[in-house]
């Protein structure tokens, strides 16, 4: 290639590259515009609390969340406090983003009052929760507790606690890579440019994924949001760490910086390709989830996983090659130095020794290993992975958990918060029936388009729940008052009516849940067809389509990655070593985790896509560290025979992926400063693991299991007929 091309192509690719990072870093601060923290961007997308909330808008006004307004004085409301709560009431009535306001309902203790506010559809429910908020505060005395609470509450803390995603993890993760990377290459520039590429990489997908959610084509949430950021950064800085070790091999072979170049693309490709190529397929492996975070996260990051492979390749390789041995000043890889001896009595440094030790012991090695990671998994037999309450989703204060706690003292714990029954019209008076007869279940009301309460009794009660049907059972009255109008008959759509359940226990207590269940039960022996929705059902089918996916996506996930190994090394017996490591290191990171979980964080539980998402990224992370170190040993028993190459494959990969996996551990760990008890279990698990393949795994347990099975590891490919004996 002409000297003119070797300039003019590298800096082509730097300027693409440039615009392309102009473009996306604005969009950096305004994604969170296109995501949604709203509980139905995590919805189970077949569950019956799915249909039911698709087709609420059928029997009444479509409206948003309500927002639960809750006072309470010890001794007894005041006819002062009263007073005061009714000028709340006509105060949000008179909002823009408020549909309706109930009439003011006082607990029958007299010790607590509540107003159910109902946001209108279009409504951001975390300015307008915050806004209310703000009202009730300057309107109560001294004395007079008050909360904002319900599922706008909710939703409006976890929007808060999600806040922090676009610049405080981002910048977190950024500080931890960089100083990782400044003691490890003990260079000022070579930081800047890994850490520039895969912050171009972040832009990068971030463009895309924006547009993409911008035109409803993908969905994205807190949750999505913030491990894209995390994923981009952490795979982008192995992708490049591993490009920038072979590059500096390269300058001790080649005098030029395009030989170097060369050298090194034809070195790294393969690995990198293969890597990313797996964690993409894992990733996409979530689109056969039933759930819709799951589902939305599988696209996403397949997006940042692709951009990070990109960026690798092709912008890092061009940064290198402009500023050649400079970028690992004061430490330049001279040209014509040699390498550092890999085996035999004049190898020295760490990785020479692991690699001995080894070959030395290689079976006591991975029968110890085998026997501590298996130890640690024993901790998954405490694991509580079916789901926790909605008010233990934020780490920290929420001031709607200490309202629905008020909330559940004085009134009806499910109130503002309704189960939801479609049923055929004609069975009406069966189904309420039915809806009584189960225990937990307060009260029952059926949706009325031409009521002011939106309610009107049915089955020949008057029930509602304690404190009035209109505020029990979360419908709002439009301007603050009125009751139901006797002539009001139940909305009729397709056949169906909507009947709203008052139930005795807080919507997200396992109490509650197992009285949807009843209910589910009960109604479905009057009308087949028959669906219960609500908060609490949503939660319930979350739940169990979580743990239904886990058991559907891990096998495929296993199978899939499978399939990439055994194309990717020509061997069946190597894959399965592989695959069977890493599941026992991801085992012994989730009961690790189940542990501390337990005994060191008192957590209340995890989230059934706890488990999926760790068991996703450790295998296709981890899977990861085993190609870049199984592709250069393959690489080196080529040239040296099958034992030689492990030890020489294991000293020349050492470094560089014990730098990626602390960079990732990092990285993932960093999701800890977002107060999500999700995303906080998911840093955990995640970079412990990480460090587990690193350390344990990827340096003394696969090698030494391929050394144990000698050439049989390399079955059936010529490896495993090499005539060089291990």
């Amino acid at each position: 290639m002409s000297r003119f091309l070797r300039i003019v192509l590298p800096a082509l690719v730097i300027v693409v590259w440039l615009v392309v990072a102009s473009v996306g870093g604005p969009v950096f601060g305004k994604i969170s515009e296109v995501a949604t923290n709203d509980q139905t961007s995590f919805l189970p997308a077949s569950a019956d609390a799915t249909e039911v909330q698709e087709r609420a808008s059928d029997f009444r006004q479509a409206s948003g969340a309500p927002a639960i307004v809750v006072l309470e004085r010890d001794g007894g409301l005041t006819d002062d406090d009263l007073a005061d709560a009714r000028r709340i009431a006509t105060a949000l009535a008179d909002r823009d983003d408020v549909q309706g306001v109930s009439p003011v309902i006082p607990s029958e203790d007299g010790d607590a009052a509540e107003i159910v506010a109902t946001l209108t559809e279009d409504a951001e429910t975390g300015d307008a929760v915050a806004a209310i908020r703000s009202t009730v505060d300057d309107a109560v005395p001294s004395g007079l507790a008050a909360y904002v609470t319900g599922p706008a509450g909710f939703t409006a803390d976890l929007t808060e606690a999600f806040a922090g995603i676009d610049g405080l993890l981002l910048g977190v993760a950024l500080a931890a890579v960089f100083v990782i990377l400044v003691v490890v290459y003990r260079s000022p520039l070579l930081p800047f440019l890994v850490l520039g590429t895969a912050t171009f990489a972040l832009c990068a997908s971030i463009l895309v994924v924006y547009e993409l959610a911008k035109a409803g084509v993908v969905t994205v949430n807190g949750q999505v949001q913030g491990i894209l950021s995390i994923l981009v950064i952490g795979a982008a800085t192995d992708y490049a760490l591993l490009y920038t070790a072979r590059f500096r091999e390269a300058l001790r072979d080649h005098r030029s910086g395009w030989d170097a170049t060369r050298s090194a693309l034809r070195g790294a490709f393969e690995p990198i390709v293969a890597s990313g190529g797996t964690v993409i397929v894992g990733v996409l492996c979530l689109l056969l989830s039933d759930l819709n975070s799951n589902k939305a996260l599988g696209p996403v990051a397949a997006i940042g996983i692709a951009f990070s492979l990109l960026a690798a390749l092709t912008l890092l390789p061009a940064l290198l090659l402009a500023f050649r041995r400079a970028a690992f000043w004061p430490l330049r890889p001279a040209y014509g130095s040699g390498h550092r001896a890999a085996t035999g009595p004049d190898a020295s440094g760490l990785w020479a020794r692991v690699g001995r030790l080894v070959a030395r012991r290689s079976r006591t090695v991975w029968v110890v290993c085998t026997v501590a990671l298996l130890a640690m998994g024993g901790g998954l037999v405490g694991l509580r992975a079916d789901g926790v309450p909605q008010s233990d989703l934020v780490i920290g204060a929420s001031q709607a958990r200490d309202g629905q706690d008020v909330l559940a003292d004085h009134f009806p714990g499910g109130s503002g918060s309704p189960a939801q029954v479609i049923g055929a019209e004609r069975d009406l008076d069966g189904l309420v029936e039915a809806v009584r007869s189960v225990p937990g279940v307060d009260g029952v009301v059926a949706a009325a388009e031409d009521s002011p309460s939106g309610t009107v009794p049915v089955g020949g009660g008057t029930d509602g729940g304690s404190g009035g049907g209109d505020a029990a059972s979360g419908n709002a009255v439009p301007g603050g008052g009125g009751a139901p109008a006797a002539a009001a008959e139940p909305t009729v759509s397709r056949g169906d009516v909507l009947l709203e359940v008052t139930l005795a226990d807080p919507a997200d207590s396992a109490a509650a849940e197992q009285t949807v269940r009843d209910l589910r039960a009960a109604v479905e022996r009057v009308d087949p067809e028959a669906v219960v929705g609500g908060v609490t059902a949503t939660a319930l089918d979350t739940n169990d389509t979580g743990i239904r996916d886990r058991s559907v996506i891990i096998p495929v996930v296993l199978a899939v990655i499978l399939v990439i190994l055994v194309l990717l090394l020509r061997s069946v017996v190597a894959p399965l070593v592989l695959i069977g490591s890493v599941i026992v290191s991801f085992a012994a990171a989730l009961g690790v985790g189940a542990l501390v979980f337990d005994h060191l964080f008192h957590f209340p539980g995890a989230d059934p896509s706890v488990p999926l998402y760790a068991f996703v990224f450790l295998v296709a992370l981890g899977v990861d560290y085993n190609i870049f170190l199984m592709t250069r040993v393959r690489e080196e028993a080529l040239r040296h025979g099958p034992r030689e190459g492990v030890l020489r494959g294991l000293a020349a990969t050492g470094g560089v992926i014990t730098s990626a996996g602390i960079v990732l551990a990092a990285t993932f760990a960093a999701l800890g400063v977002i107060p999500i008890l999700f995303l906080a279990q998911i840093a955990f698990v995640v970079a412990f693991g990480v460090l587990l393949d690193t350390v344990v795994v990827r340096s003394l347990l696969v090698p030494a299991l391929v050394i144990d099975l000698g050439r049989r590891a390399w079955w059936p490919s010529r490896l495993s007929r090499a005539s060089r004996h291990m």
